[in-house]
């Protein structure tokens, strides 16, 4: 019987959590304390090879190196689910009448779909795939940011882009990351993307995060920011650690289920 998208997921966010705290994980031991076969830890580990994820050796799989991303296309397909039910969270945080960025990334192209449906709102953005989605949406009126456009997800970055941000004062970023540690600090893998969402930061009264527990404790090189430069985090899951962190940060956790 074919499993559905959401079983898969969970199961490769549990593999990958194993991977990160051990270093390595083995086909038999994840097959007995998932309660699956072999042959399905096989073929998740096959999997979340080619999305870079893992590396796979004989009897299983070790960690990666951390130092690229995913292509687009197939960070798209990652817990699509879950990112749909953190866009529906994240857009009801913003009311009619708003200003705000939308960052790359495709758990804000979520949050994009889920703002249609709103009245009087000013959305500035890097991602041209954001333009696409709300640019016939009445009542919403849709500012590009101009720059290089990044090949593979259509990305607006670059210096001009930068400058571009920097004329606006908005009233809330919704922004995404690749990766987030236990303390808050949130990172993603190209230094030109983590500019441009530096400056949106930057330029924003409140921000919030959005992101899929799949990227918790994931490696990624480049920092862009951390808890105190966010008001919201929304998410699926999170760990005592990180939970902990925001408390203290005075960061409000909004949890899809």
């Amino acid at each position: 019987m074919q499993q559905s998208a959401d079983v898969v997921a969970t199961r490769h966010r549990q593999i990958l959590e194993t991977a990160r705290h051990t270093g390595s994980v083995s086909v038999d031991a994840l097959a007995d304390a998932l309660g699956v076969t072999p042959q399905t830890i096989r073929k998740d580990l096959n999997q979340l090879a080619k999305r870079s994820m893992l590396s796979r050796v004989h009897g299983g799989a070790v960690v990666t190196s951390g130092v690229g991303n995913l292509h687009y296309a197939e960070r798209r397909l990652i817990a699509a689910e879950t990112k749909d039910a953190i866009g529906a969270a994240a857009a009801a945080l913003v009311p009619d009448g708003s200003s705000l960025f939308i960052n790359i990334g495709s758990t804000t192209e979520a949050i994009a779909r889920h703002l249609k449906g709103h009245r009087e709102l000013m959305v500035i953005t890097n991602n041209l795939n954001v333009v696409d989605i709300l640019a016939d949406s009445p009542g919403i009126e849709v500012i590009a940011a101009g720059g290089r456009v990044r090949p593979g997800d259509r990305a607006v970055v670059g210096a001009l882009a930068m400058d571009f941000i920097r004329s606006f004062r908005v009233d809330f970023a919704l922004i995404g990351a690749s990766a987030i540690e236990p303390d808050g600090t949130f990172l993603d893998f190209d230094v030109d993307e983590v500019r441009v969402s530096q400056t949106i930061i930057a330029q924003a009264r409140k921000v919030i995060l959005t992101l899929d527990s799949s990227k918790l404790g994931r490696p990624a090189p480049v920092r862009i920011g951390g808890l105190d430069d966010i008001d919201y985090l929304v998410t699926d899951e999170i760990d005592d650690a990180l939970a902990t962190a925001c408390d203290a940060a005075n960061v409000t956790i909004v949890r899809v289920i």
